[in-house]
This record gives structure tokens, sequence and C-alpha cells, in this order.
């Protein structure tokens, strides 16, 4: 199995070397070098548009890359890779299945597709993605997190080492995003199955990638562990005020205050002199500015990837502007 998932020492079991992809006057990929070590559960991260399906279709070998290559399990890939897509399991877009039959015969479908011989094989699958009640089911009958399960049965009958997923929680609600990260975590878990998946849900990595990278507008801004990124998290104020551009002005010209942030929803995060909090309070107060609360937390991904993109998740507050010291938009 390698060395210890996300150090130095364990095997690259996916590498891309300056891969780049170019759509006419579009470059949806551009120099991508990164490696996914065996046994990490690993999130690639961007919003949508940032060139994520394009390098997954280009690691299977659904489209050519314009430069450089990819590497699985120590193979080149490229459409005849026979024996490296006998050990990767794929599910892109949109979970693959015939609508007009069940859960089982889609599975077996696959498993005669791929040549496996194991009838045990289906029961294993169905028990791990949790689909037992509905093998009798159309597939096209199935809800959207029933979909998914299916697409990952399909993904996993032939028992791979490594799993590459195109954003497998989207469009799901938050049910059916648990479902999928509970499964996730069992196969990372208890086989050992290395994970390659995309996704723009931050909070969604946070909670299952064991290392990230960061692509925006086709280039990779950062490839980083969980638990480094937890280490550099920085501990914050933050005020739950009705005016923040008052606040704002408050804190930096009466109180000398230099690193904060604003958040349209209302708050404002101050990262020095979080000793004082009581006195910025005060101060706060004593301005006229309306004071809804306060609370010590600290940074998290989307604050991360804030700071490298300037841009946030699309479902989360914007940041619009840093104090004095630091950046503004």
């Amino acid at each position: 199995m390698g060395g210890t998932p996300g150090t130095a020492s364990a095997e690259a079991v996916i590498r891309t070397v300056g891969l780049t992809k170019h759509f006419k006057d579009v470059n949806a990929v551009e120099n991508l070098d990164l490696t996914v070590r065996r046994g990490e559960v690993y999130g690639f991260l961007g919003r949508n548009g940032a060139g994520k399906t394009t390098t997954i279709r280009m690691m299977l070998a659904l489209i050519r890359p314009t430069d450089g290559y990819v590497e699985i399990l120590g193979q080149r890939m490229a459409p005849n890779a026979v024996r490296a897509f006998e050990r990767i399991g794929s599910m892109v877009e949109t979970p693959g299945f015939y609508g007009n039959l069940t859960v089982r015969e889609n599975i077996e479908m696959q498993r005669d597709l791929l040549g496996l011989r194991r009838s045990g094989w289906v029961d294993e699958v169905v028990e791990m993605c949790d689909l037992g009640e509905y093998l009798s089911r159309k597939a096209q009958s199935l809800s959207m997190g029933n979909k998914q399960r299916l697409g990952l049965a399909r993904a996993l009958i032939h028992k791979p080492e490594v799993l590459i997923l195109d954003e497998p929680t989207n469009g799901l609600d938050p049910v059916g995003i648990v479902d999928i990260r509970t499964i996730l975590k069992k196969l990372s878990a208890e086989r050992g199955i290395t994970i390659f998946l995309s996704s723009h849900i931050l909070s969604e990595v946070q909670q299952l990638a064991t290392r990230i990278g960061i692509i925006h507008e086709g280039r990779l801004l950062e490839e980083i562990g969980l638990e480094e990124l937890r280490a550099r998290n920085r501990t914050f104020l933050e005020f739950a005020v009705a005016d923040t551009k008052r606040a704002a002005w408050v804190l930096e010209e009466n109180c000398g205050v230099r690193e904060y942030a604003v958040h349209e929803d209302g708050a404002v995060r101050v990262y020095d002199g979080l000793e004082r909090a009581a006195e910025l309070n005060r101060a706060l107060v004593q301005a006229g500015v309306e004071v809804n609360g306060s609370r010590m937390s600290e940074d998290h991904l989307e604050d991360h990837f804030v700071k490298l993109t300037g841009r946030s998740d699309p479902e989360a507050p914007q940041v619009a502007r840093r104090g004095r010291r630091g950046w503004r938009r």
C-alpha cells in the first residue's frame, strides 16, 4: 500500500506533467502538474468552468491533451492503456446506466462487459452502495441520489484501486450528499481505494478530502494537505454588525486594527488584537454601530480559497474588503 497518505514517501498513483488543453481560443487547462498518492482522498477544487472536468477527461483518455501527459498506476494514459483501465473506476459528469433496466441488471451488465465471472461481486457492490432495496427498480425511476449510487456501483464492480469522480455530489440534496460522502469515506478507509474527486462545493471537500488541489482558470494554484491547511488557519474575532462599512472605519481609525476582513453577510473579522475583544466591542457600540453578536473562530477552506483566487464558494458569502495592510477587491 506504500507510505502514509499525504507524505512525500507514498507512492504516486496519479501524476500529470505539463498537462495542457486548448480549445481554439480557450485555454481550458494550462501546464498542470499534480500528484495523487496512494490511499489519499484528493479533492480537486475549483469553481464551475475552472478546468476540472477537462482535466478528468484527459486523465481517462477521453480527450487528447494539447501538451503534457497523465500517468496512472505508473502507466501513460491513452485509449489503449488497457491494463491501467482494469484498475481504475470512474464516473464523469453524470452516472452511467441504462434507464430501462433494473438496478441489478445494470450492475450485472457492467460485470459482463468487463468479463468478470464472480456473481458475488454484484452483491458486494450492492451492499457497499446500499442499493439492496432498489434492485428490482428501473434505473430511470430512481432518485438523483440513488442514480449516483448506481453509477458508483458500476464504477466499483471490478474492484478498482483508483476511483476518479467528477462532481459526485452535484445536484444532490443534503441527505444524498451525506450518503455519497459516507460511501467514499468507507471505500478509502476500509478498501484502501485512492480517490480523486472534483468539486466546487468547498464545505464538502473539507469534510471528505485528505489533500486538495486548487485549480483556477485552468491553472493549479496549490496542492496542500488538509492537516497542513488546518495548521495554517488563523484565529479571528468576528463581529455581526448592522453596518459593516462604519464598523470597519471605527476598527481601523479609532482602534488601530490593521488586519480585518469585511464579509457581505454583515460580519467583520478581526485578525489582530484578539485580546482586546471587549474594548473593540465597546468602541463599536460607542460609535453608534449596532453589534448583534461576536464570536471567536478560525479560518476554513473557503477563506483559503478566497485568498488564492480572490473569489469565494458560489454558495458562500463573499469577502468584500480587507484591512489597510491586507488586500482589497
